[in-house]
């Protein structure tokens, strides 16, 4: 509740107003105390406090009994001696609804909210997947190869296909990145499909939240109060307490430089804070510290709500300048000591015992400590919360529903779409590879039937010559034979005529030769004689050269 432009969270013992100061809101804070003993009631008072000034708001809602900011306060018996006890009728308190934005990873509560892989980055996305140092190591040289390839990574089938892709290629880029193993990144993509069944697929879509959307006032000039339903989201402590770190440096990296302003720009609470620091490694836990550090000077209050402060790193825990302390119980030496560390943090005030204190507060009181207008925390006081002015609990799912679909940021984030992204460039890569390993496939085929065909042809071709070559040679073969008959015919003859050309001839001149000589030395028995004679020698002579 405002009173005299500052926020009236609690009253004394005495009944003096406690006050947080509008320009000190944006050094941090914290809400503490044991289950039961009214952190709720602190932070709805707070949180209605801040919408009032006209600063946006934002509530992860564990229990599912914030959603009842959207609705007038009821009245009863104890509304009643509360309001009479802090004087609240004469200061203006009154029932009324605040603006409220419901939002929700999952998209049943609330409008659905969602990130990029990119986003989120490899460091918070590491510690999501639960994954060891080598692992995260072989995640950041993911991002880094999607970064140089232009790779865009929007959910996490695009992180899958990428990783798929480097253990594919991994001796091309050994030289460049390092060596990665298929075992690592098998087991990164076991966690991711991990995590999608968990919920995570849906969170890492588009469209990613902008988260300038946080920033709006409503016709009057309240703040909107955005409400994540975190009522199924904390059941994956790791989910919840990246996206709430995902979202701190989303802020951080956001928003311009603008020192203290006379009001925060916006305030952030935290609840189940604990979360956000169970088992981060060391370079998770530099990075919060940085960022809760620096944030401030954008205009941003951060409001860790937990059990204890010794939930709060120390480093974190030093730059928490308005604590609000409910009752812790103390029964072993350890939550003695947690009590103690919890005393130990406040400017200590002579009128009582702050760890004695803390173990004996009533529900809906608290020790209080707030910068004063220097910066500097005030002594901490006992004070009772003030009640908050919309009512306590949660909504029926009808009024839930009302609301979320009424709200114009419904439409915008309502329906996600799938853009072209990693998965879909590395699938196309691949389909032209094949294509391309097809087509040479195909090619080499082709050619290998063509010198198929060519050495079957030149083989036919070349049977066909021996076969001709063969048919010429027979040819060749019959044709000498048959002129060698012919010419052995021819001499057969000629020698035949010879012969008979001989007897004929060797027959007359014989016979006239004997004759004549018979008759010489015969008379005609003589001649007689001598042609016979004469004529078997003329035979005989000649047909030895026409043999």
């Amino acid at each position: 509740m405002l009173k005299d432009g500052k926020i009236w969270i609690a009253n004394t013992e005495n009944g003096e107003n406690v006050f947080l100061l509008p320009r000190m809101a944006n050094r941090h804070g914290l809400v503490a105390g044991a289950t039961g003993t009214g952190k709720t009631i602190t932070l709805k008072v707070l949180a209605e406090s801040f919408s009032d000034m006209g600063v946006p708001v934002f509530l992860a809602d564990v229990k599912g009994d914030l959603s009842g900011m959207v609705q007038e306060g009821r009245d009863s018996e104890d509304m009643q001696k509360r309001i009479q006890k802090f004087g609240l009728a004469e200061a203006g308190f009154e029932y009324k609804r605040y603006p409220a934005t419901f939002w929700d990873v999952f998209g049943k509560e609330g409008i659905p909210l969602r990130t990029t892989v990119s986003e989120m980055g490899p460091l918070l996305l590491g510690r999501v997947l639960g994954l060891n140092d080598l692992q995260k190591d072989i995640l950041t040289i993911a991002f880094k190869i999607a970064d140089d390839q232009g790779l865009l990574l929007v959910d996490t089938k695009d992180l899958k296909a990428l990783l798929n892709y480097i253990s594919e290629n991994r001796n091309e880029f050994a030289a460049t990145y390092g060596n990665v193993s298929p075992v690592s990144v098998a087991a990164i993509v076991r966690s991711i499909v991990a995590l999608e069944m968990a919920g995570g697929e849906q969170f890492f879509f588009e469209p990613a939240l902008d988260i300038k959307d946080w920033f709006k006032t409503d016709s009057e000039g309240k703040g909107m109060i955005n409400i994540l339903d975190s009522t199924s989201l904390i059941n994956n402590g790791m989910l919840y307490s990246t996206f709430l770190l995902w979202m701190m440096s989303e802020l951080f990296e956001t928003l311009p430089e603008v020192g203290d302003p006379e009001k925060p720009k916006m305030v952030f609470f935290f609840d189940e804070a604990h979360l956000l620091f169970k088992d981060a490694p060391k370079t998770l836990l530099t990075k919060i510290e940085q960022v809760v550090k620096l944030i401030r000077s954008k205009g941003v209050g951060i409001y860790f709500i937990t059990q204890s402060p010794k939930d709060i790193p120390d480093g974190v825990l030093a730059q928490l300048g308005n604590k609000i302390q409910h009752a812790l119980r103390a029964y072993t030496p350890a939550e003695q000591k947690a009590v103690k560390a919890a005393a130990g943090s406040y400017r200590e005030n002579p009128a009582f015992d702050t760890y004695e204190t803390i173990m004996n507060l009533a529900k809906g009181d608290a020790l209080v400590s707030v910068l004063d207008e220097e910066g500097v925390p005030t002594m901490v006081e006992i004070a009772t919360i003030l009640p908050p002015q919309s009512q306590m609990g949660t909504i029926d799912e009808d009024a839930r529903d009302r609301e979320v679909k009424s709200n114009l940021l419904y439409s915008r984030y309502q329906d996600s779409f799938d853009r072209d992204s990693a998965y879909e460039f590395l699938q196309r890569m691949a389909l032209e590879e094949a294509r391309s390993e097809e087509e040479a496939r195909l090619q080499l085929e082709k050619e290998k039937a063509e010198a198929k065909a060519k050495a079957e042809a030149e083989k036919a071709e070349a049977k066909a010559e021996a076969a001709a070559a063969k048919a010429a040679e027979k040819e060749a073969l019959a044709k000498a034979k048959a002129e060698a008959k012919e010419a052995e015919a021819k001499k057969k003859k000629a020698s035949k005529f010879g012969k008979s050309v001989s007897s004929a001839i060797g027959t007359t001149v014989g016979r006239e030769v004997g004759g004549n000589l018979g008759k010489t030395f015969g008379g005609s028995f003589g001649k007689k004689l001598g042609a016979n004679v004469g004529s078997a020698l003329g035979r005989g002579i000649l047909g030895t050269f026409f043999k």
